[in-house]
């Protein structure tokens, strides 16, 4: 049985805290950006707008059945060739937010159908406007449905920053295999890869969680 040498886990820790920070720099910056991708491109699906709506769809399609290990190769070795200048950090945060953005598209799509039409209907009839109806009626509770196929896609998204290694990014997965390769103490450096993921993504998840109790105790997306 293997035994952990604390030693050698207090000599890599500034390495793997270092390495903490830029994934959760790249993992926030790409899921904003999927949140973002993904708010419009169910609006867009939501209405139905004439072409626009099949361009989302073929996005949506493309992008949840291509690996997030093959569109960054893309992006990093793909885009150069074609004399487009980019660096890993702008890819991983391009890759994240082009796969997670299909995602959350569908991860809203998914709550604004939720939303029965009687609700615009009546928003409507009261005077508000089409954007205004949008923003405080459906968006709200729309986002309450959404709530859990939401968390969960910021979860997944988290996970996988661990590819962004294959693009010579430093984040947890490099510094551990980095470590492994050059000093081949594997048991230390897999439990420290281990902690800092549960850090990052176990406060992640409880918060997912309390929000979607009290969405539901507040009766929303009930």
């Amino acid at each position: 049985m293997a035994v952990l040498n604390w030693e050698v886990i207090w000599q890599y820790l500034p390495l793997y805290q270092e390495a903490a920070i830029l994934t959760v720099r790249l993992g926030t910056a790409g899921i904003a950006l999927a949140i973002l991708i993904g708010l419009i491109c169910a609006i867009v699906q939501y209405f139905k707008v004439p072409v626009l709506r099949h361009v989302v769809a073929v996005y949506i399609e493309i992008s949840r059945n291509t690996p997030l290990l093959v569109q960054l190769f893309f992006l990093f070795y793909g885009l150069p060739k074609i004399g487009i200048p980019t660096n890993a950090t702008v890819c991983g945060i391009a890759g994240l937010a082009f796969l997670g953005g299909s995602y959350m598209a569908e991860a809203f799509r998914s709550g604004l159908e939720a939303i029965p039409a009687i609700q615009t209907e009546s928003a409507l009839s009261l005077g508000l406007s089409q954007a205004q109806t949008m923003r405080y009626v459906i968006l709200p509770q729309a986002a309450a449905v959404s709530m859990p196929a939401f968390m969960a896609n910021v979860i997944f998204l988290l996970k996988e920053t661990s590819v962004f290694s294959a693009i010579s990014l430093m984040d947890l997965m490099f510094t551990a295999k980095d470590l492994i390769g050059l000093y081949y103490k594997t048991t230390e450096c897999l439990f420290l890869l281990v902690v800092f993921y549960l850090l990052i993504l176990l406060p992640v998840s409880l918060l997912g969680s309390l929000l979607e109790r009290r969405l539901r105790h507040a009766g929303f997306g009930s």
